[in-house]
């Protein structure tokens, strides 16, 4: 069997590709990316370069990249290409390759932030307040009526693309004219109400309505955070399992918000609030988040589960399908350094305090 995995040598194609690696079937991972300095570094067997998904060029040369390997799966682990795939995937079905995805509907709504706060308002489910801006007195608008206890909103870009795009807190209108203006982003970006630095996220894969499986990890804070205007960059510093019903149950009713019958990969982002309560803000869709590793070299091989079902129809035979992995396993990362998987008693073991 072979598997061709696009975005290789990205960390986050790359966290899947070597959760596959470690596979016993040993099928042969592909890669594929738009990035050549990014791919050679793939751990892929084979490194393909292909345009960007956004562009006229890529049909044919996914098509041709099919044609040659004959893959059996082909999986993308980012917004923009898993978009723009999706649109293709009756071509690629028709090469005999298969995928792993939800309606091409439902990933419409995920990629497209203000739709899934859309959805998830209908569904009545708490979520930030978020208003659309589509010009100045929008902004004056939500300053005047939004902002915390510092005046402040939540800006960010509605539109296709990962690692907070645009966010950037504000109580200062003409920074926020500003900002929007070097995004180009009126009718796109969005203001909502300020939540915590604190965050969740519920990862779970789904088979045609059904749970297969889901892990809950906390983020304690992100990679080079400080150096970015919002906080955020999308690169988990530390993550940290835990389990919480409240989470489990926010987590579940917001995917089924979005689909009634879900399919594949389901991660909800949520921020609790000042009353503690998790809010969803997103859903990531169809793709596995970055640290996959992390789940991985604790127990849990979500990628294997993965292709093992769409693959050779085989579920996992898990005592529990929610958060199946201990409490409070951490799980460091940097750059150019090795991650590892710990607990703090194993941190604390392993440095030295100056009393």
């Amino acid at each position: 069997m072979k598997i061709l995995i696009a975005g290789a040598g990205g960390a986050p194609s790359e966290g899947v590709i070597k959760s596959l690696l470690q596979c016993e079937k040993r099928e042969t991972v592909i890669g594929m990316g738009s990035e050549p300095t990014d791919l050679v570094l793939s751990a892929a067997s084979k490194k393909y370069v292909i345009p960007y998904a956004n562009t006229s060029e890529y049909e044919g040369a996914l098509m041709r990249i099919l044609d040659e390997e004959k893959p059996d799966l082909i999986h993308f682990q980012n917004d923009l290409e898993i978009y723009h795939a999706s649109m293709l995937r009756e071509a690629i079905h028709a090469k005999g390759v298969k995928t792993y995805m939800p309606s091409h509907e439902v990933i419409d709504t995920c990629v497209h932030k203000y739709k899934t706060y859309l959805k998830l308002e209908e569904a009545g489910i708490k979520v930030p307040r978020t208003e659309m801006l589509h010009n100045e007195d929008d902004l004056r608008r939500v300053l005047a009526e939004m902002g915390d206890e510092k005046g402040r909103v939540w800006l960010r870009a509605s539109s296709i693309g990962g690692g907070g795009k645009g966010a950037a807190p504000t109580n200062h209108f003409e920074f926020a004219r500003g900002w929007i203006n070097r995004f180009d982003g009126w009718g796109d970006f969005t203001a909502s109400e300020m939540l915590t630095a604190d965050t969740v996220t519920w990862l779970s894969l789904w088979h045609e309505g059904e749970l297969v499986v889901a892990q809950t990890r906390i983020r304690k804070g992100w990679t080079h955070g400080n150096r970015t205007i919002s906080g955020v960059t999308g690169v988990t510093k530390v993550g940290q399992t835990i389990s919480d019903p409240v989470v489990d149950d926010i987590s579940r009713r917001t995917v089924l918000a979005i689909d009634p019958r879900p399919h594949g990969i389901y991660g909800v982002d949520m921020t609790y609030d000042r009353n503690g309560v998790p809010n969803p803000t997103e859903i990531n869709i169809s793709r596995f988040f970055t640290t996959i590793l992390f789940f991985t070299q604790a127990g849990l091989n979500m990628p294997k589960i993965f292709k093992d079902i769409i693959l050779y129809n085989e579920f996992p035979m898990l005592e529990k399908k929610i958060n199946p992995l201990p409490d409070n396993l951490l799980w460091l990362r940097g750059m150019d350094t090795e991650p590892r998987l710990m607990r703090n008693d194993e941190i604390e073991n392993e440095i030295i305090a100056l009393s």
